[in-house]
């Protein structure tokens, strides 16, 4: 098979995926970078579902014994996954553009000649295809966590008291390094943002260790992390499945695919949270701390001296009301507001619009 006829075959399968990779020039350069010849053959042929060497070793009869030499190379590279259970036997699967290889080159934190290469082909490749593919049936792949110290109907405590419980209950947790701030940054057009606060947990958390992606860290260091990132002014952003929790992106304005495709596009990236920012005007100083720190500009200081949030853009992640001195800024339920979709949904969304 020609080398280009590999590729644009191997990019179709990979399309495959609930996060999908579109056919595009930048894609396909992205590819060559990740999948050296060998390693694009044995992909094509890699499913999504965990299999172990020996249920592999039939589609690869020319490999032999070297199998698990070139699987665990790709593991290492970022390309497939792998776990092993106690007392179980490893598995192998290909993993998908995200959570996978769109964000393996970067999650060490580590700028090499390949993350050089690959960081503006897909800030290239967002505009080409991505973007769009990240917003495919109208459903994106992450929604808003909102963040507040009190919610104005409830007086509930989120993330805080809320993601205590959530974080807890998970097997493993891992932190590793932004990838997209990393891409802006090996670019040449890095922002001020911390870098190592994008945190995994279960089986991807572990698989990130592992291959030297990320450092395990416990469930105190990671509300830590969440609560400086909340001072900081990022986004929490989690997958867009109800009671799901794999991921929790800290995402800035300006370089996050999800946020900064949204404000540039003007793709449905992100889904906001069931919450909006509102100002109590007879508590608002006019300091315009919320408007240099809201990610969407969704809030500005009016003609009247009072900050003013535009419901339609506000994403609801609530990053405007830490820093508020005079707690003027609160964030208020929405009058349609509706819970994330479940998993069949989701899929149900997603795979529609790849079908259709």
């Amino acid at each position: 098979m020609e080398d280009k006829q590999l590729y644009e075959n191997l990019a179709q399968h990979l399309d495959q995926g609930i996060v999908g990779a579109p056919t595009s020039p930048a894609l396909l350069e992205i590819l060559r970078v990740l999948f050296p010849l060998q390693e694009a053959e044995v992909a094509l042929k890699l499913g999504m579902q965990d299999r172990s060497l020996a249920e592999l070793r039939d589609s690869f009869p020319e490999l032999g014994d070297s199998l698990e030499e070139v699987l665990d190379r790709m593991a290492g590279q970022g390309t497939v996954f792998t776990s092993q259970r106690p007392g179980a036997v490893r598995t192998y699967r290909l993993l998908p553009s995200v959570v996978g290889w769109a964000e393996t080159p970067f999650w060490a934190g580590k700028e090499t000649e390949r993350s050089r290469k690959l960081a503006p082909l897909w800030l290239k490749y967002r505009e080409e295809a991505f973007g769009a593919e990240l917003s495919r049936g109208n459903m994106p792949v992450v929604r808003v966590l909102p963040v507040s110290r009190k919610l104005r109907e409830s007086g509930e405590v989120l993330p805080y008291n809320a993601l205590a419980a959530m974080v807890e209950a998970q097997s493993y947790c891992a932190v590793a390094h932004c990838p997209c701030r990393q891409m802006h940054a090996q670019t040449g057009d890095a922002c001020d943002h911390s870098l190592e606060n994008c945190l995994h947990f279960g089986s991807m958390g572990r698989y990130m260790v592992e291959q030297g992606l990320a450092r395990k860290i416990s469930a105190v260091e990671t509300l830590a992390i969440l609560k400086s990132a909340n001072e900081e002014g990022l986004v929490h952003s989690v997958e867009n499945i109800n009671g799901h929790l794999g991921t929790i992106c800290n995402c800035c304005g300006c370089c996050c695919v999800f946020l900064e495709t949204k404000s540039k596009m003007g793709l449905h990236t992100i889904s906001a949270s069931s919450y909006v920012a509102q100002v109590n005007p007879e508590r608002c100083a006019a300091c315009g701390t919320c408007e240099d720190r809201c990610p969407v500009g969704a809030i500005a200081i009016g003609d009247e001296d009072i900050a003013v949030v535009d419901e339609n853009i506000c994403i609801g992640c609530g990053v405007c009301t830490p820093t508020c001195e005079t707690e003027a800024v609160e964030l208020s339920l929405r009058s349609e507001a509706s819970p994330p979709p479940d998993l069949s949904e989701f899929l149900t969304a997603r795979y529609k619009e790849a079908s259709s």
